[in-house]
């Protein structure tokens, strides 16, 4: 299949451009947020291929995988060439993201849409979000294997926030002083600057990461993190708040999960300081990733459902 998406979300899209088809990625001459072409700091196929808007409006595209309201809203049908997503070309419209409203009024900007499917990544976003009569199905997360590379030589503790200081509350920044008092703490991310953090590309973040000694997930309000899953692929044990998706994502004994600060902090003060005990919840960590999250789950779920609409 040719299948147009845009690059929205670098690491999802790395694991989606894995598949067997041809993916048409649009891009502009400023790699706008509506143009931005071929990841940089990710490793893609050939398959993934640039189409300029030009391009595209010639293009036999099979199915459009929208992600944001103004692909629906316009964006899309101008670079199909007045072709409309859903009535002219088979659409399924990915869902990354938890609601943010309040709870009666968690609407989707593609409710109530006979001909198109909205796709949750996790089942927390799918029972939150109203999507009124619009089909939904759920496909969880699956990432490429990095490798078990945990050494957990350095009794600190990775976090991966982008945008950290922007996104405050939302992503549990506010809450790292305090659990600064448990552990040192290192956080990674784009964005990350103005924390004194460290933006890497992903191979380096990967190796950075894997050296802590345990993996602090703050979150308060998001879909189920990317870098929470593949902090758990490299073998590294996890502390984390019990909100959205975690609880059912991450075992008891690979690591601690919950809403109480003071089990929380204790939790990760006893990881860094015990390093036997870290690396076997980091294996546990590991084996649940590889038995939920894998690649090769992900992508047949995708073509199941790929078959279905086009």
């Amino acid at each position: 299949m040719r299948i147009l998406l845009w690059h929205v979300h670098g690491a999802w899209t790395t694991a989606f451009v894995q598949g067997a088809h041809t993916y048409l990625i649009p891009v502009d001459g400023e790699r706008s947020p509506d143009g931005l072409g071929r990841a940089r700091t990710y490793r893609w196929p050939d398959s993934a291929v640039e189409v300029t808007e030009q391009e595209a409006t010639e293009t036999d595209v099979d199915v459009v995988i929208l992600q944001r309201p103004h692909e629906l809203d316009g964006l899309a049908e101008r670079w199909l060439g007045g072709r409309r997503p859903g009535r002219d070309i088979p659409a399924v419209y990915l869902e990354h993201n938890a609601p943010q409203a309040r709870i009666a009024d968690m609407r989707h900007p593609a409710a109530d849409r006979d001909d198109l499917t909205v796709v949750h990544v996790t089942h927390f976003n799918d029972l939150f979000w109203d999507c009124g009569g619009t089909p939904t199905r759920v496909i969880e997360h699956g990432i490429p294997d990095p490798g078990e590379r945990y050494t957990g030589e350095m009794p600190r503790c990775a976090v991966v926030i982008n945008e950290a200081a922007r996104r405050g509350r939302v992503t549990g920044t506010d809450l790292l002083p305090r659990f600064r008092e448990a552990a040192p703490i290192d956080l990674f991310g784009m964005g990350a600057e103005a924390l004194d953090g460290v933006d890497l590309p992903q191979s380096r973040l990967h190796e950075e990461m894997a050296r802590r000694r345990a993996y602090l997930h703050p979150i308060r309000w998001t879909s189920l993190g990317l870098s929470l899953i593949e902090a758990m692929y490299l073998g590294m044990p996890v502390v984390a708040l019990a909100t959205t998706e975690v609880a059912e994502a991450v075992p008891d004994e690979a690591g601690v999960v919950s809403n109480r600060m003071e089990l929380l902090q204790s939790g990760l003060r006893s990881l860094v300081a015990d390093a036997d005990r870290a690396r076997e919840a980091g294996r546990a960590a590991r084996r649940a990733a590889m038995e939920r999250f894998g690649i090769d789950r992900f992508l047949g779920d995708w073509d199941a459902l790929l078959e279905e609409v086009a």
